[in-house]
């Protein structure tokens, strides 16, 4: 396992040096929320799901749907990283005719799962596709990432409740609890807390996880897919702009792209190998 969760370390850092690189190249974009969910992502994709890039649409594959649209970056990077597509493609990030927008578009970009950027609508849009694995009887799992601060939509609560009476124990929810937001700190702008337990009210399995432990994220997505009859949500403490010292626990830093100096900076900072 210690093999495996280096190599999984040395990934994720290759995904936070992608996605500053490539804000920096667009000139816009969200950092800050894109750093703090590339361990999730890293172990998702290159460790639990059942995903081909030789054949991204197979029925069987697991789904994965980034609910918290705008952090777009990581998800790009990881498809990139896992061949669904050239690396060079990152670079387009945000340009004008690339395939690469702001937010993922299933219909241009091979490996997306589902469009998303409204909040609140990717868990709907998984609630229906863990449901729609049960009556196939299918075997596929179905992954979702949440903000925190996304977690003020209403929307979000009505999938919750509709995959806890549908018993979608196919379904685990992520949610990237790094307490800030583009308006500032969660509990200022609309405060969701306690996370977990309004979950487990609506009838989830909870579980709490430091989401930048590897090693824990994969032991807790085992216990995700050992809990029957009912979906699991993994409420991961993460950090904004986790990797790179300036961005870290700063709200600015939400929707805000480095510049050239930045970018070298924290590309020093974030180290491991491209």
């Amino acid at each position: 396992m210690s093999n495996k969760v280096e190599e999984l370390k040395g990934i994720a850092k290759v995904i936070r040096k992608d996605i500053v690189t490539m804000l920096t190249e667009s000139g816009s974009g969200h950092p800050g929320g894109s750093l703090s969910a590339a361990d999730i992502v890293t172990t998702l994709y290159f460790h639990e799901m059942n995903v081909n890039a030789e054949n991204p649409n197979d029925t069987e594959r697991d789904r994965f749907v980034l609910s918290k649209g705008h952090a777009a970056p990581v998800l790009y990077s990881a498809l990139a990283r896992k061949g669904f597509f050239n690396v060079e493609e990152l670079k387009g990030l945000r340009k004008f005719g690339s395939m690469l927008q702001g937010h993922p578009n299933m219909n241009d970009v091979p490996g997306v799962d589902m469009s998303t950027g409204s909040l609140g609508q990717g868990i709907s849009s998984s609630v229906g596709m863990a449901l729609a694995g049960k009556i196939d009887k299918k075997n596929y799992r179905v992954y979702t990432l949440l903000g925190d601060g996304e977690l003020e939509e209403g929307q979000v609560w009505e999938a919750a409740m509709a995959a806890a009476h549908y018993k979608l124990d196919n379904l685990t929810a992520f949610v990237d609890f790094n307490g800030l937001q583009i308006d500032g700190k969660i509990q200022d702008v609309m405060n969701p807390a306690p996370i977990d337990e309004k979950f487990k009210a609506f009838g989830w399995h909870v579980i709490n996880a430091d989401g930048h432990d590897i090693e824990g994220l994969i032991n807790v997505i085992e216990e995700a897919k050992s809990t029957k009859n009912k979906p699991t949500v993994i409420v991961c403490k993460t950090v904004k702009g986790k990797g790179v010292s300036f961005m870290e626990n700063e709200a600015s830093w939400h929707g805000t792209a480095p510049n050239r100096e930045q970018c070298e900076k924290a590309l020093n900072e974030i180290g491991g190998e491209v």
